[in-house]
């Protein structure tokens, strides 16, 4: 096995927390996306026009046009046109009820925990050179809420409907982001494996699951094991459109916080670059929260810093170098005002209170009149790249 020797170190921690766990993690660094992969290389020269026309009949079904495509790209949509055995869809309704029930606990589960633990990961490093958090970091955070918010609509992981498009669309996203890094000087394999590597991905659907239900207890979400079990779900069945391999795409919540465990220990300490992703993740929240005023920001930001600090915990928010401010009792303080917030919702008539569910994740989602966009990136940097 080739160990990048960015994670020379870290290796032998996470062999001593699970040896084998270890030892499939640090062999996915050097794990890219095979069918992906060989799609993005055929359709980036045919130009944007013909490759956005292609992935459009793939997501959308149209054997007409894919026909004539290349191989690889009738191969690649073929390897997912059915759900795995494992994939039960009706069972994803209660995660799905789940979700818009705590859906602004989930975006402060994500912004404040789970993305800021990412970044404190070798993760961290395609985010920084690519600048697509630094540069485009309002538009980033709202992409990735339109993935969740699709992903939990009633249906919408059915074959072509939109949740099931997004997360195929990420996948090539990836895979071209991983060809444009692959061909850079920017990138070094032998010291940091593939980039956007398998271990990577594995350890992300891990955290945005069974890591963000943690999360999400702390800030007072409520549910109950039928919905725990199919939030899991759900998102499994999105990582594996995601092109995550079954070798470390997580089974169940128990082999998720296993993964994310022992990726967390396989990892270096955070990087410089580390610190930037985090710092930039915190102040560009009040942003795509709509506030524009300076001071309204900074304080927004101080506070999300809270929480996210209670959340990583202190050790890793001083690795961070969060800034020094106690965070002692701002989960219990968080938990009173939302409990506060569902009294009163449940005093207003109808569905009040899931209504402004609805609008907060779609006012904070990256909503296009002209539908879903299957351009793709076209430079390595994000202020270069043509819109997509």
């Amino acid at each position: 096995m080739k160990i990048p020797t960015a994670y020379t170190d870290s290796y032998a921690k996470g062999r001593h927390i699970d040896p084998e766990r270890a030892e499939t993690y640090i062999a996915h660094t050097m794990i890219g996306d095979a069918l992906a992969d060989a799609m993005i290389a055929d359709i980036s020269s045919l130009g944007p026009d013909e490759s956005n026309r292609l992935i459009r009949a793939g997501m959308t079904g149209d054997d007409e046009v894919l026909r004539d495509a290349p191989r690889s790209v009738r191969d690649f949509f073929a390897s997912i046109a059915e759900p795995p055995e494992w994939v039960d869809l009706p069972s994803h309704l209660p995660g799905c009820r789940m979700f818009h029930r705590n859906t602004r606990l989930v975006l402060a589960g994500m912004v404040g925990g789970v993305l800021v633990e990412g970044f404190a990961t070798n993760i961290a490093k395609s985010f920084f050179l690519t600048g697509r958090l630094r540069d485009k970091g309002v538009r980033r955070l709202k992409q990735n809420n339109r993935h969740m918010l699709e992903i939990f609509m009633p249906g919408g992981m059915e074959r072509h409907a939109d949740g099931w498009t997004h997360s195929v669309r990420v996948r090539l996203v990836h895979a071209k982001l991983r060809s444009l890094l692959e061909k850079s000087d920017e990138w070094d394999v032998d010291e940091l494996g593939t980039p956007l590597c398998a271990a990577h991905l594995g350890f992300a659907i891990s955290s945005f699951s069974a890591r963000l239900l943690k999360h999400l207890k702390s800030l007072g979400g409520s549910f109950d094991k039928e919905e725990r079990r199919s939030f899991m779900a759900v998102w499994r069945y999105s990582g594996y459109l995601m092109g995550i391999p079954k070798s470390i795409l997580f089974r169940d919540e128990e082999d998720a916080l296993k993964i994310f465990r022992v990726g967390r220990a396989c990892e270096p300490p955070p990087s410089m670059e580390s610190i930037v992703m985090a710092s930039s993740l915190i102040n560009s929240a009040p942003l795509f929260a709509g506030l524009e005023q300076r001071d309204e920001r900074l304080k927004l930001a101080g506070y999300i810093g809270q929480i996210s600090r209670a959340l990583i915990g202190n050790e890793l928010a001083e690795e961070l170098m969060y800034p020094e401010k106690s965070s002692v009792g701002i989960l219990w303080k968080f938990r009173m005002l939302n409990r506060i917030e569902t009294i009163m919702g449940k005093l207003i008539p109808g569905r009040a209170r899931e209504i402004a569910n609805l609008t907060t994740i779609l006012n904070v989602s990256m909503f296009d009149d002209a539908g879903i966009s299957y351009r793709l990136p076209d430079h390595i940097y994000a202020e270069r790249s043509s819109k997509w």
